[in-house]
């Protein structure tokens, strides 16, 4: 049922605290689910084919692992259209702590999933059901954290900048999960395979503690709460933006392909690449990629304050030109076998996927009206899992077993940044727009 509650009147000071409280609240949170998310992503090329496809040759065990991997990107639609409606419903708040606590009880149950020698083809089987849920909860986080920091933004000076926070939450992310993996590997040792991958899954739950603690202190945001002041609450969001805003929904989707798709070859298909066909060790391309995930730390929030002053699609697009080149310098300098200039390359890939990343989530949050806002932007944005993110190691393997190419990887990264760049063109630009105001809408399809 809607909200019927709305946020009392509070001072300047009180909405500063809340501000940043939001702001914290949101970032931790996502930075959380993304560690579940892509600690997932890191075991795929490191333990899972071992472990769960041991009678598969080497590469066909890489595909069936990924295979499971791309289920979660399948499943963010479904959290994004189940949660969005909530979102849109009941308030920005209490769908987040519930996508919180979706995505970290499934990441804690992987850590006690059995092996292939243990139980055969089942422990597949259930690795796939609880990345599907980590996939459905996932879908519903990014909408609700992004809501919650920019809709407590008064001045839409600095609405890009504070939208840029859950996205950093991503590198946060990435950067714990590598660490843990990087840290029990060490520990482990031979053990790792075994024992070693399993203890950062469950110490998950620890992380979902903190998360639960911070995002009970926020109150629901401003935008939400003048909603349900002045009765506009949809009844069914989800098929309200799909009628009255399906351009927006499927530009954020294509918006996102130059940005999603060379993000998980550089950070998860990196890893069987890597240990495969270079030859270079895990430990190796965990501190590359946990590199990288450092410079994110300045590079996202930079790039979302850059997108203030310029505006966010000069800001988007720009990004986009930069990826259509990345790929190629990227595979020419790794097969060089050189591990500096292999390090150096590993890390400097993400700054063109943070030149997008960054004014991102402002860029698509702000092409929604207020009452569809959550369904609209976590709709559009989760849908790029499908057709960029979860397929793109997948097709990345499939590539380089025709073609044993990295230059041709590279041209599947140029085609996902040209995507980009034209969905970007085409995206209204709401830099300066006040998020408050309803969007004028089409009328609804009959």
């Amino acid at each position: 049922m809607a909200a019927t509650t709305a946020t009392p009147s509070i001072s300047e000071e009180e909405h500063r605290r809340q501000l940043r409280r939001a702001i914290v609240a949101s970032t931790v949170g996502t930075a959380i689910e993304w560690y579940d998310f892509f600690l997932y992503s890191t075991v795929t090329g490191l333990v899972f084919a071992k472990l769960y496809f041991p009678k598969s040759d080497p590469l066909v065990g890489t595909l069936q692992a990924f295979l499971i991997y791309a289920v979660g990107f399948l499943a963010r639609p479904v959290g994004a259209a189940i949660f969005g409606h909530y979102g849109d419903r009941i308030g920005r708040k209490s769908t987040l702590i519930a996508t919180l606590l979706l995505m970290g009880l499934a990441t804690f149950a992987v850590a006690f999933v059995p092996s292939y020698e243990t139980i055969g083809i089942w422990g597949a089987v259930l690795l796939t059901v609880l990345r599907f849920i980590q996939g459905v909860g996932v879908g519903g986080e990014w909408g609700g954290s992004v809501l919650m920091s920019m809709e407590w933004t008064r001045t839409n000076a600095h609405r890009g900048f504070a939208a840029s926070w859950p996205q950093f939450g991503v590198p946060a992310g990435l950067f714990l999960a590598n660490l843990a993996v990087l840290a029990f590997s060490e520990v482990s040792g031979d053990a790792f395979l075994t024992w070693g991958w399993r203890v950062p899954f469950a110490l998950s739950i620890v992380l979902v503690g903190v998360g639960l603690y911070i995002r009970l202190r926020i109150m629901e945001t401003p935008v939400f709460s003048r909603l349900v002041k002045e009765r506009r609450i949809e009844r069914t969001p989800i098929l309200e933006v799909i009628k009255r805003q399906p351009r927006e929904v499927l530009l954020s989707a294509l918006v996102r392909m130059g940005e999603q798709a060379p993000f998980y070859i550089f950070t998860a298909f990196v890893f069987a690449y890597g240990t495969t066909t270079l030859k270079a060790s895990q430990n190796f391309l965990l501190t590359a990629v946990l590199a990288g995930s450092v410079l994110s730390f300045f590079t996202i929030p930079f790039c979302g304050h850059l997108s203030d002053r310029i505006g966010r699609k000069r800001m988007y697009m720009l990004g986009a030109a930069v990826m259509a080149v990345t790929g190629f310098i990227y595979f020419a300098v790794l097969d060089t076998g050189n591990p500096v200039w292999m390090f150096i390359v590993i890390v400097a890939s993400l700054i063109p996927h943070d030149m997008m990343y960054g004014p991102q989530a402002a860029l698509i949050a702000e092409a929604f009206t207020g009452r569809l806002r959550y369904s609209g932007a976590s709709l559009g944005y989760q849908l790029a899992s499908v057709i960029a993110g979860g397929p793109a190691p997948l097709i990345a393997t499939a590539i380089f077993a025709k073609t044993h190419s990295g230059t041709a990887i590279a041209v599947y990264v140029l085609f996902c940044a040209i995507v980009s760049l034209i969905s970007a063109a085409m995206l209204g630009d709401h830099t300066n727009k006040d998020i408050s105001e309803e969007h004028h809408l089409s009328p609804a399809r009959s």
